[in-house]
């Protein structure tokens, strides 16, 4: 693949540059890196989510590299200028097992020189692969940021989970306004085809999904659900719990932004937003939509069960946006993380004036408490 080298120029602050990594795990990744002038500067590894990708980050690099860190961001498998994987529906998940993104992780450090990361940031869907990582590979990812999403743990075996009737997909479309889950429409054939051909235009799609998930949505007050169960679900907005007979365009684009919203957005510009309208114009989202998929895959999940009962042992905080439903999506999580999933956690930050973007919408205070992180650790 030929990189488009202009259109990374005209969208990324001069100290950051980007290029192509050969040959690691099957793929060329594609990063993003800044602070790569100085090989003694510590390392900081970015994990972008869905959707989403390596230019996630561009807010971080100046303030993380000017406080002396080599910073990398990759398109993760499945996204981007990445190549390698295959987007067709029907090709099989293991590729995109949970062991596999991890082991894109570290062939990337041994292909960049590096020893081990200080840190490894994951946002959204990045989040569990970087607690995995800094859970199996403590030597190699030295500490770990989680943002939006938490890690509640290392899956239990199945022998020893209670069996439960209760199924709570059939409940949620039994409902009076009957409703799916957002994971079940981004398991199905039309998702990646019914946003790519969005009737609002890709555009508008991105620029409503990245919206009604923000702090920008004013109705985004998120508060813990008493449990998991069809009722608290559906409490959740749309972008999460979606009206049954919807796709994702059709959800979104019931709360798309005004225009003078969208000419009040700092956070996410026209210019900006052209590049995640470029890129996915290029790619489509089944690359993304298979990590979903994947997680729910039989054989995927047997093989993590080896890691049941393992903890994160490396100092580890939690980031999300105080209006960030996906701190509570799903009932307990948070806590888990917090009590038992981590050894040496410390602390949970939610960010006012923020939603699911943190990163993108209040970048110098996820900087500031990054590098609060990697300073009690000196």
């Amino acid at each position: 693949m030929q990189l488009d080298t202009e259109f990374w120029s005209a969208n990324m602050e001069s100290n950051t540059r980007s290029r192509i990594i050969t040959g690691v795990n099957g793929l060329d990744i594609h990063i993003l890196e800044s602070g790569y002038e100085n090989p003694e500067n510590p390392t900081i590894l970015l994990l972008h989510g869905f959707p989403e990708i390596a230019y996630s980050w561009r807010k971080l690099f100046r303030p993380l590299t000017e406080a002396g860190f080599h910073v990398v961001a990759p398109d993760m498998r499945g996204y981007g200028q990445t190549t390698g994987w295959s987007d067709r529906y029907d090709d099989p998940l293991e590729p995109f097992s949970m062991l596999n993104l991890v082991a894109d992780c570290v062939e990337l450090l041994d292909s960049l020189g590096k020893d081990y990361v200080s840190a490894v940031v994951g946002h959204d869907f990045g989040s569990p692969v970087a607690g995995w990582a800094s859970t199996i590979r403590p030597d190699k990812f030295r500490s770990l940021v989680l943002m939006s999403a938490p890690f509640a743990g290392m899956p239990a075996l199945q022998e020893s989970q209670p069996a439960s009737s209760y199924d709570i997909y059939s409940a949620m479309a039994q409902l009076d306004r009957p409703r799916k889950h957002y994971h079940q429409y981004y398991g199905t054939p039309e998702a990646n085809q019914d946003m790519l051909d969005a009737p609002q235009g890709l555009s508008m799609f991105l620029r409503s999904y990245y919206h009604y998930k923000s702090a920008d949505w004013k109705n985004n007050k998120p508060y813990p659900l008493a449990d998991w169960s069809a009722e608290e679900a559906a409490k959740m907005p749309t972008y999460y719990i979606m009206d049954s007979d919807d796709t994702m365009a059709q959800a979104v684009s019931k709360e798309a932004p005004s225009q003078t919203e969208i000419n009040s957005c700092s956070w996410l510009t026209e210019e900006e937003l052209n590049v995640y309208t470029v890129e996915y114009g290029r790619t489509g989202f089944q690359g993304g939509l298979q990590w979903y998929r994947s997680g729910s895959y039989g054989p995927n999940q047997r093989v993590m069960q080896a890691f049941a009962g393992k903890k994160i042992d490396v100092p580890t905080i939690f980031i999300a946006g105080e209006s960030d439903w996906g701190a509570f999506q799903r009932p307990g999580s948070l806590e888990l993380m917090e009590s038992r999933a981590c050894s040496d956690f410390r602390g949970t930050y939610l960010i006012p004036g923020a939603g699911h973007w943190v990163q993108q919408e209040q970048p110098s205070k996820v900087a500031e408490l990054i590098l609060e992180h990697m300073e009690s650790q000196r």
